[in-house]
């Protein structure tokens, strides 16, 4: 008896959980996005913190095309960062990856996002730049990957990397320079 209903409840868990199998599908996109609400902080204040942000606090460096408009309070700068994948033998093989940072303020808060990622294959050809996806199918279809799972390793790595820039650009914007007296009152 026990053994019958053991395996009944096997069986109902098998069938309910058949999204959990495998990652055969497509991948997600490898995006972070944010809407932040704020009180008291207007546009152009949040704006000129967002963009001191992006021109001296933004890591992934080389970057490329800032563009930045007051008027409508947004900016966007792309950033370079690289993922590591292996080859067969387990060597790391690192792979270039470029990424847009967007940001919109507004008079009750701003919208950020980090994704919008590139893959450059080749090293020695860098104006060759295929979308991130593209690429994750790529290795896929690649006959090491069972061994590799290269495009499950860099999909990590660039989730990481979406992450890891959307809180140093929240903690950048969360941290207010202290205004005031520093100690007690009236001491000189």
């Amino acid at each position: 008896m026990k053994k019958v209903l053991l395996g009944l409840c096997v069986s109902g868990m098998l069938a309910l959980a058949p999204a959990a199998w495998a990652q055969s599908g497509a991948p997600a996109p490898v995006e972070y996005t944010e809407r932040v609400p704020t009180e008291g902080a207007g546009r152009t204040a949040l704006y000129n913190r967002a963009l001191d942000w992006a021109q001296n606090k933004f890591a992934y460096k080389p970057t490329s095309s800032l563009k930045a408009t007051e008027a409508a309070g947004t900016l966007r700068i792309t950033g370079t960062g690289t993922l590591k994948q292996v080859d067969g033998k387990g060597k790391d093989q690192p792979v270039t990856v470029l990424f847009d940072f967007t940001f919109q303020a507004t008079d009750n808060g701003y919208t950020y996002t980090v994704g919008t990622f590139r893959a450059i294959p080749d090293a020695k050809q860098p104006s060759q730049i295929v979308g991130f996806d593209e690429y994750r199918t790529e290795l896929q279809a690649d006959r090491n990957n069972e061994k590799t799972h290269n495009d499950r390793r860099l999909t990590a790595q660039a989730n990481s990397m979406a992450s890891e820039a959307a809180m140093s650009f929240r903690s950048y914007m969360n941290s207010q320079p202290a205004e005031g007296h520093v100690g007690l009152a009236g001491e000189n």
